[in-house]
């Protein structure tokens, strides 16, 4: 077994290493979050996200704006974690996934509804100018089933979607 190595660049490193650790009876998992975890008092990529589209003054996707992004409400994903905890086998690797793809494009329509702005698609050059980092991510593709998950925890979503959530309106609060 390896050293655990820092970072996002280690993330497949430090898992396999926690892993490892069950064939020495350590009860280890692994959860993999969808890249967005979101609810109230998010602030990780789709808050990113609006803050980017505010300052634009649109809401952008890239391209036809088809690419899917998994995502899961947070109280789904600490249901998931406990369940995992409780029960899970050694050496389980769980997805923390509620909606396998939920289309960008769906996702900008409803953060431009929530600040007032248009929805428009921009291209990937463009996009690097809005979001950065983001705009990488923003261009994948990323649908994910968590069937597995479900099956060997029972585990069953009840939170509001990704885009439910939008229309709540807490994303848009903020200045």
């Amino acid at each position: 077994m390896g050293v655990p190595f820092p970072g996002a660049g280690g993330r497949v490193l430090n898992e396999r290493a926690a892993l490892a650790l069950a064939e020495r009876g350590v009860r280890s998992m692994s959860v993999r979050f969808a890249p967005t975890v979101h609810g109230a008092g998010d602030e990780g990529f789709v808050a990113m996200i609006v803050a980017a589209d505010r300052t634009a003054r649109s809401a952008a996707y890239i391209g036809d704006g088809v690419n899917r992004w998994p995502a899961v409400h947070r109280s789904d994903a600490a249901t998931l974690v406990r369940l995992g905890i409780e029960s899970a086998p050694a050496g389980s690797v769980l997805h923390a996934v509620a909606e396998e793809g939920v289309p960008i494009r769906d996702v900008s329509e409803a953060i431009a509804k929530g600040l007032g702005l248009p929805a428009t698609s921009i291209t990937p050059e463009q996009a690097q100018a809005q979001f950065g980092f983001l705009a990488h991510f923003l261009a994948l593709d990323l649908p994910t089933s968590s069937a597995l998950t479900r099956e060997l925890l029972a585990w069953k979503p009840s939170g509001p979607g990704l885009i439910e959530d939008l229309e709540q309106g807490h994303y848009f609060s903020g200045s």
